[in-house]
Protein backbone atom coordinates (compact mmCIF):
# COMPACT_ATOMS: atom_id res chain seq x y z
CA UNK A 1 0.00 0.00 0.00
CA UNK A 2 1.56 3.26 -1.14
CA UNK A 3 1.22 6.49 1.32
CA UNK A 4 2.37 10.09 0.51
CA UNK A 5 2.81 12.32 3.40
CA UNK A 6 1.91 16.23 1.67
CA UNK A 7 2.46 19.15 3.35
CA UNK A 8 2.40 22.83 2.08
CA UNK A 9 6.03 24.49 1.53
CA UNK A 10 7.27 27.39 1.15
CA UNK A 11 9.04 29.31 -1.75
CA UNK A 12 8.19 26.49 -3.89
CA UNK A 13 10.06 23.64 -2.11
CA UNK A 14 8.79 20.14 -2.49
CA UNK A 15 8.36 16.86 0.13
CA UNK A 16 10.06 14.03 -0.52
CA UNK A 17 7.94 11.19 -1.31
CA UNK A 18 8.25 7.62 0.40
CA UNK A 19 6.41 4.11 -0.77
CA UNK A 20 7.33 0.49 0.46
CA UNK A 21 9.34 -0.06 -3.02
CA UNK A 22 11.60 3.05 -1.31
CA UNK A 23 12.16 0.93 1.67
CA UNK A 24 12.39 -2.11 0.12
CA UNK A 25 15.52 -0.35 -2.23
CA UNK A 26 16.95 0.91 1.18
CA UNK A 27 16.87 -2.46 2.96
CA UNK A 28 18.36 -3.81 -0.13
CA UNK A 29 21.33 -1.81 -0.70
CA UNK A 30 22.60 -1.68 3.05
CA UNK A 31 22.56 -5.95 3.19
CA UNK A 32 24.32 -5.20 0.26
CA UNK A 33 26.84 -3.20 1.93
CA UNK A 34 27.18 -5.34 5.14
CA UNK A 35 27.93 -8.37 2.24
CA UNK A 36 30.89 -6.15 1.29
CA UNK A 37 32.34 -5.28 4.19
CA UNK A 38 32.40 -8.42 5.71
CA UNK A 39 33.87 -9.73 2.73
CA UNK A 40 36.60 -6.95 2.38
CA UNK A 41 37.41 -7.92 6.45
CA UNK A 42 37.82 -11.61 5.07
CA UNK A 43 40.59 -11.04 2.41
CA UNK A 44 42.16 -8.74 4.84
CA UNK A 45 42.91 -11.37 7.32
CA UNK A 46 44.28 -13.97 4.80
CA UNK A 47 47.46 -14.46 4.89
CA UNK A 48 49.54 -13.91 1.74
CA UNK A 49 51.70 -17.05 0.73
CA UNK A 50 54.86 -16.81 -0.72
CA UNK A 51 57.35 -19.63 -2.17
CA UNK A 52 60.72 -20.25 0.23
CA UNK A 53 63.16 -19.06 -1.96
CA UNK A 54 61.08 -15.79 -2.85
CA UNK A 55 61.10 -14.80 1.10
CA UNK A 56 64.86 -15.65 1.14
CA UNK A 57 65.71 -13.29 -1.20
CA UNK A 58 63.60 -10.54 0.07
CA UNK A 59 64.65 -11.14 3.53
CA UNK A 60 68.74 -10.84 2.26
CA UNK A 61 67.88 -7.47 0.09
CA UNK A 62 66.09 -5.72 3.23
CA UNK A 63 68.98 -6.92 5.45
CA UNK A 64 71.41 -5.23 2.64
CA UNK A 65 69.36 -2.11 2.10
CA UNK A 66 69.39 -2.19 6.23
CA UNK A 67 73.23 -2.68 5.71
CA UNK A 68 73.94 0.29 3.25
CA UNK A 69 71.75 2.70 5.84
CA UNK A 70 73.87 2.38 8.67
CA UNK A 71 76.67 2.66 6.56
CA UNK A 72 75.40 5.59 5.06
CA UNK A 73 74.46 7.38 8.42
CA UNK A 74 77.95 6.30 9.43
CA UNK A 75 79.49 8.47 6.47
CA UNK A 76 77.46 11.42 7.44
CA UNK A 77 78.65 11.06 10.81
CA UNK A 78 82.15 11.25 9.84
CA UNK A 79 81.18 14.09 7.10
CA UNK A 80 80.23 15.97 10.32
CA UNK A 81 82.74 15.32 12.18
CA UNK A 82 85.22 16.81 9.66
CA UNK A 83 83.40 19.67 8.66
CA UNK A 84 83.46 20.65 12.15
CA UNK A 85 87.31 20.43 12.61
CA UNK A 86 87.68 22.10 9.30
CA UNK A 87 85.27 24.85 10.84
CA UNK A 88 87.15 25.15 14.03
CA UNK A 89 90.58 25.30 12.10
CA UNK A 90 89.45 28.28 10.05
CA UNK A 91 88.16 30.00 13.12
CA UNK A 92 91.49 29.63 14.80
CA UNK A 93 93.27 30.39 12.55
CA UNK A 94 91.00 33.08 10.63
CA UNK A 95 93.74 36.16 11.96
CA UNK A 96 96.57 34.78 9.79
CA UNK A 97 96.76 37.26 6.79
CA UNK A 98 96.17 39.76 9.12
CA UNK A 99 99.20 38.65 11.38
CA UNK A 100 101.58 37.92 8.03
CA UNK A 101 100.52 41.73 6.77
CA UNK A 102 101.21 43.20 10.17
CA UNK A 103 104.60 42.02 10.77
CA UNK A 104 106.44 44.65 8.14
CA UNK A 105 104.60 47.20 10.29
CA UNK A 106 106.47 45.85 13.79
CA UNK A 107 109.55 45.68 11.56
CA UNK A 108 109.76 49.09 10.54
CA UNK A 109 108.67 50.51 14.40
CA UNK A 110 111.67 48.11 15.66
CA UNK A 111 113.71 50.29 12.92
CA UNK A 112 112.61 53.46 14.09
CA UNK A 113 113.32 52.71 17.73
CA UNK A 114 117.20 51.50 16.92
CA UNK A 115 117.65 55.47 15.85
CA UNK A 116 121.18 56.30 17.50
CA UNK A 117 120.62 59.57 19.60
CA UNK A 118 117.11 60.01 19.27
CA UNK A 119 116.96 63.08 21.07
CA UNK A 120 119.14 64.69 18.09
CA UNK A 121 117.59 62.76 15.62
CA UNK A 122 114.36 64.04 16.57
CA UNK A 123 113.02 64.61 12.75
CA UNK A 124 114.13 61.30 11.92
CA UNK A 125 112.62 59.58 14.85
CA UNK A 126 109.26 61.57 13.96
CA UNK A 127 109.64 60.74 10.26
CA UNK A 128 109.72 56.58 10.84
CA UNK A 129 107.00 57.10 13.26
CA UNK A 130 105.03 58.59 10.81
CA UNK A 131 105.99 56.37 8.06
CA UNK A 132 104.61 53.20 10.75
CA UNK A 133 101.39 54.94 11.17
CA UNK A 134 101.05 55.49 7.50
CA UNK A 135 101.66 51.27 6.74
CA UNK A 136 99.88 50.47 9.72
CA UNK A 137 96.33 52.39 7.91
CA UNK A 138 96.85 50.49 4.79
CA UNK A 139 97.30 46.95 6.19
CA UNK A 140 94.19 47.62 7.83
CA UNK A 141 92.80 48.93 4.72
CA UNK A 142 94.12 45.58 2.94
CA UNK A 143 92.04 43.79 5.51
CA UNK A 144 88.87 45.95 5.18
CA UNK A 145 89.80 47.54 8.25
CA UNK A 146 88.82 51.38 7.41
CA UNK A 147 89.59 54.51 9.72
CA UNK A 148 86.37 56.50 10.27
CA UNK A 149 86.46 60.49 8.39
CA UNK A 150 84.55 62.51 11.29
CA UNK A 151 86.73 65.59 11.79
CA UNK A 152 84.41 68.64 10.59
CA UNK A 153 81.23 66.08 9.16
CA UNK A 154 78.10 66.23 10.48
CA UNK A 155 77.75 64.49 13.52
CA UNK A 156 76.58 60.47 12.48
CA UNK A 157 75.16 58.34 15.47
CA UNK A 158 76.03 55.37 13.36
CA UNK A 159 79.51 56.19 13.50
CA UNK A 160 80.60 59.05 16.01
CA UNK A 161 80.16 59.28 19.90
CA UNK A 162 79.70 62.36 21.43
CA UNK A 163 81.93 63.14 24.52
CA UNK A 164 81.04 67.44 24.82
CA UNK A 165 80.29 70.08 23.38
CA UNK A 166 82.25 73.42 22.18
CA UNK A 167 80.67 76.45 20.93
CA UNK A 168 81.85 77.28 17.19
CA UNK A 169 81.58 80.65 15.04
CA UNK A 170 83.14 78.57 12.14
CA UNK A 171 80.85 75.28 12.14
CA UNK A 172 77.34 75.16 12.72
CA UNK A 173 75.90 73.43 15.56
CA UNK A 174 76.25 69.11 15.72
CA UNK A 175 79.63 69.23 13.25
CA UNK A 176 82.57 67.49 14.64
CA UNK A 177 85.59 69.67 15.89
CA UNK A 178 87.93 67.44 17.10
CA UNK A 179 88.70 64.28 16.92
CA UNK A 180 89.56 62.44 20.46
CA UNK A 181 90.25 58.58 19.59
CA UNK A 182 89.85 57.57 16.17
CA UNK A 183 87.37 55.41 15.14
CA UNK A 184 86.90 52.06 12.79
CA UNK A 185 84.83 50.26 10.55
CA UNK A 186 85.29 46.76 9.16
CA UNK A 187 83.47 46.87 5.79
CA UNK A 188 80.24 48.86 6.53
CA UNK A 189 80.32 47.32 10.40
CA UNK A 190 81.36 49.74 13.11
CA UNK A 191 84.46 48.21 14.92
CA UNK A 192 85.16 51.12 17.76
CA UNK A 193 83.08 54.17 16.77
CA UNK A 194 84.79 57.72 16.60
CA UNK A 195 84.97 59.72 19.65
CA UNK A 196 84.07 63.25 19.53
CA UNK A 197 83.84 67.04 20.30
CA UNK A 198 80.99 68.68 18.21
CA UNK A 199 79.49 72.44 17.80
CA UNK A 200 77.37 73.58 20.15
CA UNK A 201 73.57 75.00 19.33
CA UNK A 202 73.89 78.59 19.31
CA UNK A 203 71.89 80.35 21.69
CA UNK A 204 68.63 81.84 20.87
CA UNK A 205 69.22 86.15 20.02
CA UNK A 206 66.31 86.43 22.76
CA UNK A 207 67.76 84.86 25.15
CA UNK A 208 70.72 86.91 24.73
CA UNK A 209 68.92 90.08 24.70
CA UNK A 210 67.43 88.84 28.20
CA UNK A 211 71.10 87.82 29.67
CA UNK A 212 71.90 91.67 28.29
CA UNK A 213 69.40 93.28 29.83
Amino acid sequence: MSYMKENKQEKGTETPVFNESSEQNVQSTSAEVEQACAQDATETDELISIPKSEYDKLKQELEEAKDRGLRALAELENYRARTNRLHAEERKYASMDLARAILPVWDNLGLALQIDEPEKNGKAVLDGVKMVYDEFLNVLKKQGVEKIDALHKPFDPNFHESVAFMPSDEYPANTVLVELKAGFKLHERVVRATQVVIAAQKPAESDNADSAS
